[in-house]
């Protein structure tokens, strides 16, 4: 059967590029262990939805490498409880798996046709934690503020204010920050007006566009 297939491919990915890489958290091993990552690609790339890559998936954007949404979920340090902002919807894959963990996910998302597509599968999936909308994700979502957790799913050239100002007493902000071809993945940790920055490693991503990110014309 595919979905036995399918399954077989993820119990190797959790195995060999995510446990064996050190992701250590039990709940964010269960939740990419539950999540089926090949209903998140394009139909023709469901035997390689698993692979250790980031694969395309439309308007220029990506799926990110599973390692690499298992990492940066790892640092977010997600409680049952947490009310979680997701920058960068795309193919809605980080989307599920922040639901798996979270009480509460909002994802932004700048291109419509994604945002529909990835609201239409994460429904059919059963995922009812969540909301998404259209917009700039470098705003935030002010009126839901504040976040315990907010992830960026895009490469920045600084941190945008706005959702430094988001983010909740102890909660945290992971982002990938730096300029084309190779940024920094960012831990940022808020108590009271204190902000604390710890960089995690390289990485890469495309790029956030918006007022507080990218400009038009200075995407990578």
């Amino acid at each position: 059967m595919k979905e036995d297939y399918y399954s077989g491919l993820r119990r190797d990915m959790l195995r060999h590029q995510i446990a064996a890489r050190g992701i250590k958290n039990p709940r964010v091993l269960e939740a990419m262990s539950r999540v089926p990552r090949h209903l998140f690609v394009p139909e023709r790339l469901a035997d390689r939805a698993y692979d250790d890559s980031p694969l395309p998936i439309s308007d220029g954007q990506t799926i990110s490498q599973p390692y690499m949404v298992a990492w940066m979920t790892e640092l977010l340090e997600i409680a049952e409880a947490a009310k979680v902002l997701e920058v960068g919807t795309g193919s809605g894959y980080q989307a599920a798996i922040l639901c798996e963990l979270a009480g509460e996910v909002f994802s932004i998302e700048k291109y419509p046709d994604l945002a529909r597509a990835a609201e239409e599968r994460l429904s059919i999936l059963g995922y009812d934690n969540l909301r998404i909308r259209v917009g700039d994700g470098t705003l935030g979502w002010p009126e839901e503020a504040p976040f315990t957790g907010i992830i960026v799913t895009a490469g920045a050239p600084s941190v945008p204010q706005p959702l430094l100002e988001q983010l909740a007493d102890g909660g945290r902000l992971v982002i990938p920050v730096g300029p084309a071809g190779m940024q920094m993945l960012n831990v940022i940790r808020r108590h009271g007006n204190d902000y604390r920055a710890s960089d995690e490693g390289n990485c890469v991503f495309v790029p956030l566009v918006g007022k507080f990110g990218w400009k038009r014309g200075r995407v990578f």
